[in-house]
This record gives C-alpha cells, structure tokens and sequence, in this order.
C-alpha cells in the first residue's frame, strides 16, 4: 500500500507540475487487462507410478485462474527534440493470491514494476535521435517475431537516417551488472568482492534499409560477458559456487546462453561445474531480416538469424546455433491467409562440446505464429507450453489471419506442426540422468538443481512432435473496449523408445504418460 501511496503522489508531483509549467505537454496512456483461463495439462504431465499432476501445470497452478495487469505511462514532451517517459505495471494481481495482491483487502507486496523510464533527445541541427534509460530494445524480425533480445534493459540507443532509402541505429545496454553477493574469504570477511566481474554489456547496430515496396535490415549485436555474471549467491571460497553456476538469474535469460543440464559434465549426473574468476565469455548474433510488399496484396517476410556463446575455459558451456524461417500470405478483403515454416539448429548426441541451439539473451519474445506452444500471446493468457524459444525446433503451419463477416468482430484460426531438432541421443542420456522432456525429473527425490538449464518447457527430439490448433476472437465492443475469447489445443507425442526418453525405464517401470494441452481464455482488455 505504501508503493501505491507513493506513485499516487508521484503522479500529484507531475500533474502539480503540469500547472505551472505550461511550456511541457503531458501524456498520459495506459492499458487494463482482466483475464480469465481454464486448461489443463500445462506441462503435458500424464501419470507416473500411480502418480498425477495435479493442476495446471502439476506446480500447485489452479486449472481455472484469474488474474489482472494495469500499465500507466506518461511523456513529458517539450518539444519535438525532447521529451521523458516514465512507465509503470501494476500486477500481475492473481486473485485470491496475497504475494501478488490480490487477496482480501488487496495489500499485496512488490506488485508496483518500473518497467521503462527515459529520455528522448535531438543533437542539434542533426536528425540524429538518443534514447538513454530503461527501455525496450529489440532486435529485427519480420516474420515469426523475435528469438534474440526483446525486453526492457537499461542502456542507451542512437538512431538516424543516412539518407531515405539507408538508416543507422546503434544501441549499449547493460543487461547485468553488480549482482554478485562476493564471498567469505578465509579470514572471515563476508560478501568479498561482491560485484566483482559480474557485468554483461551489449552492443548491437542495425542498419535498416527501405526500398520500393521492401524493408531490408542487416544487424549484429556483440555482448561480453563476466564469469560472476549469472552467480547471485555467494561462493564458499574463491571460484567455487555454492549454488546453481546460472543462479536465480536463469529465469531472467530463459537459460538462453547456457546448454542443456547448464555446466553439468557430460553424463548429466555430477555436480556443478566451477569456473575461475577470471573465466569470460564472448556472445555475438547476427542476422537479416526482410519484409516484401512490392507484389501487394501478396506479402513476402523472411528472417535468419545466427548465434554463438564461447566461455574462456570450458566448452561444455559453449552454445552456437541458426534460426530460419520464411513467411506468406496474401491479403483479401475479408482475411489474410497465409502459410509458413521454420527450421532452428538443434543439439547433437555429445553434451559435452556444449550446445548447437541458438542463445538467445532473452527469451521474452513475441511469437507470431504461435499464441499457445511459443511466446505469441499479446495480453496475460497462458503460452510458452513448448518453450518461450523456437531454437531446437522446426516447423510449418497455416492460418487464416483477421477473418471478419461481422463489423467489429474479428476471427483468427492457426495450425502448427511442430517437431524438434535435437539428437535423441541426448534425449536418451537426459533420460538416464532422471529427466524427461519437459524439464520435470522422474525421480522425485532425484536433485535436479541445474538439470533443465539451456531448455525451459519442452525439449524436443528428431522423434518428437506436436499439433497446434487455436482460434482468437476479437470483439471490438467500444473505440477503447476490446473482448477476447480463446480457445488452444496441442497434441503431443514423445518417443518413449529405448534409444531417446524410454532409456531410464524397464520391464516393470511405465514410462510417464503425455496428455494433450489445451486452455481457453477471455481477455477484457481497456486501452486509452
């Protein structure tokens, strides 16, 4: 209640401002966001020796929730050369739960985010633009969304045209940096050195290209990264973690730059790996991205993009890979069909040269072609039950985009066969060392700290394969007011075979079912 209290009287402070300098224009814009699920089988968990997951997703997840999210933002503009933007989120507020508050008398803790806060200015006499704050940085993508960086971090961007047909925006951000917690030295000082060697810092340019009728843009990204990057907690004693080598961090990146089982060795089975302080790693992404609208109303996007992670002193935790993928679709007046596919690099049988996955820096991405499988939902509804990252998957789908027989009403219908692009063989010793495809062990008393490391939800085999259908209605109720009603349904199969998931099993153990995903969703969503 005090964070509320606070950013009401922020809110007074700038409004209060507002009067007396006439000279700044303030905007304010926001959004509202009621959503309610049901669905069952998140984590496509059947039973194992008698036993069912219970939930959602088998993790004490309601079949049924509800929940709400409400994003305020406010520019204070000078002028067309300078201006400040502050942006907050309040929730997600889960009904009934008091850690995010919404239980009785809704007083519920770290429940107010800053998302963005910076300034926009002009250098002088130039056309040239500077973003410096907290923001939202993204790299190109035209066709399936994004699966290298798209989030908010702190950090600075510089844009500006060369010319009409030839821009340039380059970009430092700073996406981790004193999190260290140090260690105890022997003679008994705590947190020593904390922060040391723990700073990510990446640099990326873009150089956007606009034709007649094509958007063409070329981009590379370099970040270095410190080997006390992803350790949050303290170390026994000099270069040995405690804990997990990724620590909490890893829900941040989506273990994104680290291979499957992190920095286990080979067999999966022994304990962390450690590092040296004075162990760094080098990341660096590159790729093109095209959109075609010269044949209008037919549309052409293609994305490619490649990746690779390289740690001084050891390459099991070396991740390098591709992603391709190509888009279709042609616009009439009552929808927009379109066909597509993708194929990403996928891990080989040898766990211990690292991994053949594309990093990713964060895995937050819009999903365009999924809503349900990736990251593609646009409001808080349940997704990402395959993975918040296409890499180690291939593709091809369908839909009908925008179908619209009703004013107002608005109909979009999807089909994805999904299937994976990592060696079974991988599978098969994941399997041996007690975990299964989507990331749970099969042993409940087994240690699984670091196990699913380099894949979250899914981790899918050349022998395994899934098929998506979802249907988004969208109904225009009022010029502010939009209603969502969706329905998605996934069918899974796993190859249960000796030589992949089934290795770990014999003649009196049953391999662990898979149930068929499905959810439905109404979003009631206020926009201003």
């Amino acid at each position: 209640m005090k964070k509320l209290a606070t950013l009401i009287l922020a809110a007074g402070l700038v409004f209060g401002a507002a009067t007396g300098a006439s000279a700044i224009d303030f905007k304010a814009k926001g959004q509202w966001i009621m959503s309610f699920d049901y669905g069952q089988n998140g984590n496509f968990a059947g039973k194992y020796h008698g036993h069912t997951p219970t939930g959602w997703a088998g993790n004490g997840r309601d079949e049924f929730e509800a929940k709400q999210r409400v994003r305020l933002q406010l520019d204070a503009v000078a002028s067309e050369s300078l201006s400040g933007t502050v942006y907050f989120e309040i929730g997600e507020n889960w009904w009934g739960a008091g850690n995010s508050g919404g239980a009785l008398g809704a007083d519920g803790n770290n429940i107010i985010k800053l998302k963005q806060a910076y300034i926009d200015w002009m250098i002088p006499e130039t056309d040239v633009k500077v973003r410096m704050g907290l923001q939202n940085i993204t790299t190109p993508a035209y066709a399936s969304g994004n699966s290298i960086l798209n989030t908010d971090v702190a950090g600075v961007v510089v844009s500006g045209q060369v010319n009409e047909m030839v821009g340039i925006t380059a970009f430092w951000a700073r996406p981790f940096n004193d999190n260290y917690a140090g260690y105890t030295n022997p003679s008994g000082t705590d947190n020593y050195r904390s922060g040391y060697m723990d700073n990510m810092d990446a640099f990326g340019l873009l150089v956007p290209l606009t034709f007649d009728g094509a958007k063409v843009t070329p981009w590379g990204m370099y970040a270095t990264i410190g080997p006390n990057t992803f350790r949050t907690g303290p170390t026994s004693r000099w270069g040995n973690p405690t804990g997990n080598v990724a620590g909490v961090e890893a829900g941040i990146v989506r273990a994104g730059l680290f291979p499957v089982g992190g920095a286990r060795h080979k067999d999966f089975s022994s304990a962390n790996h450690t590092r040296s302080l004075s162990s760094n790693a080098n990341a660096w992404w590159g790729g093109l991205s095209a959109d075609i609208t010269v044949w209008d109303p037919f549309r052409l996007a293609l994305d490619f993009e490649y990746g690779s992670v390289t740690w001084d002193d050891d390459g099991r935790l070396n991740r390098s890979g591709w992603f391709l993928t190509a888009l279709a679709e042609y616009k009439l007046d009552w929808a927009i069909p379109g066909i597509y596919g993708w194929y990403a690099s996928g891990d080989d049988s040898n766990p211990a040269n690292g991994s053949e996955r594309l990093p990713s820096l964060d895995g937050n991405n819009t999903n365009k072609y999924s809503n349900f499988a990736f990251d593609g939902d646009p409001y808080i509804a349940r997704d990402t039950v395959i993975g918040h990252q296409m890499a180690g998957t291939w593709g091809i789908g369908a839909r009908l985009k925008d179908m619209s027989f009703i004013e107002n009403l608005k109909h979009t219908f999807r089909i994805n066969y999904i299937g994976g692009t990592n060696s079974p063989t991988m599978a098969k010793k994941m399997s041996l060392a007690g975990l299964w495809a989507n990331g749970s062990t099969l042993d409940p008393h087994g240690n699984t700290d670091g196990f699913n490391l380099g894949h979250d939800a899914m981790y899918l085999t050349t022998g395994d394969s899934a098929l998506e259908f979802g249907l988004t209605n969208t109904y225009k109720m009022y010029e502010n007011f939009t209603i969502t009603l969706e329905a998605d349904y996934i069918a899974m199969w796993l190859d249960t075979d000796k030589s992949a998931w089934g290795a770990r099993h014999r003649y009196n153990e049953s391999i662990p079912q898979t149930k068929d995903a499905w959810n439905i969703n109404a979003s009631f969503v206020y926009s201003f």
